[in-house]
């Protein structure tokens, strides 16, 4: 009891400071199984191709030729064109889907329907051989010709990739509009704003969250969906590599040439999404991610630090 009272009184001698704990990590051996597993199989694949009657020397040969360069630029510029006409065509028909008029809600309901139900393949040769039904477009004082003249391989591509696209923007765009809260704009109502300016001010600023991410899918999406308007006469990257592979007689190295172009554009694309989400979600959430070079400079800090150190 003395010997309490003392311990309890702040006498004595102080008490021994407790042992360190020994912390073993649990080994996961089916994540080292996996591991060899999944090394394995990409060694094969790698050996595999390595041993393939594959010239692989061609491909750096032509990687810079002046055609794939342009047939790269002819693809970014048919992507963005193509991302505009959806983009712009998309927040119309959204607005137009929401509407009350019963109308243009069936309109827009009607042309998402059908643009969305139809492969865009099909729609390219609709557009490029509808001669067949209008022999000539007549547009007044303004222009008249032929539709086989009218309807380019540049204006069959806009309009085949375009307007599919708009269809699917369209939903998209509609998804970010419903996820903004209703009281919001019966607020701004209520303040005198309106309807247009609701929308402007109010709901697509905070829509945009819920847009970008997949309106960065559709754009990575329509930049690989451009080589389809070869079958249209359209020069643009995989043209381009199907005639220098005829004319090399190298098809299949061209082929992998060109989807190397495309895994850089797409990257490149990525990116830039990545960032573009960033940017958007700074409102809604109180600690941005860390963004891929500050997530490699986490990781090297963390190996450079001796092992039972803990961090501030």
């Amino acid at each position: 009891m003395t010997d309490i009272e003392k311990t309890a009184g702040g006498k004595g001698a102080p008490p021994a400071a407790p042992e360190a704990i020994k912390a073993i990590p649990v080994k996961h051996y089916g994540r080292y199984v996996s591991a060899v597993v999944a090394i394995a199989l990409l060694a094969a694949i790698v050996y595999a191709f390595s041993q393939g009657k594959i010239n692989w020397h061609a491909i750096p040969d032509y990687f810079f030729d002046d055609r794939i360069l342009t047939g790269v630029g002819k693809t970014l510029l048919l992507t963005v064109l193509s991302m505009v006409i959806g983009i712009v065509g998309g927040i119309v028909l959204a607005v137009m889907r929401l509407s009350k008029n019963p109308v243009t809600s069936s309109i827009a309901w009607f042309y998402i329907w059908f643009f969305r139900g139809t492969p865009v393949l099909v729609q390219l040769f609709l557009w490029f051989n509808l001669g067949l039904v209008f022999e000539y477009i007549n547009l007044g004082p303004i222009y008249k010709n032929y539709w086989s003249d009218f309807m380019t391989p540049l204006l069959t591509a806009l309009l085949g990739l375009g307007l599919n696209e708009a269809a699917y923007m369209a939903e998209i765009c509609r998804a970010g509009l419903l996820a903004v809260d209703e009281g919001q704009t019966e607020a701004s109502h209520a303040l005198g704003m309106s309807h247009a300016k609701t929308l402007r001010r109010v709901v697509i600023p905070q829509a945009m969250r819920v847009i970008v991410p997949p309106t960065g899918n559709e754009v990575i999406n329509m930049l690989k969906t451009t080589s389809l308007v070869a079958a249209v006469q359209y020069p643009e990257l995989f043209r381009y590599a199907q005639d220098i592979g005829q004319n090399s007689g190298a098809p299949v190295e061209m082929y992998f040439l060109a989807a190397a172009w495309y895994l850089i554009m797409t990257s490149i694309l990525s990116v830039g999404q990545y960032y573009i989400e960033r940017y958007y979600a700074r409102g809604s959430s109180r600690q941005l991610p860390d963004t891929p070079w500050q997530k490699v400079k986490a990781n090297m800090i963390s190996l450079g630090r001796p092992r039972g150190s803990v961090g501030a």
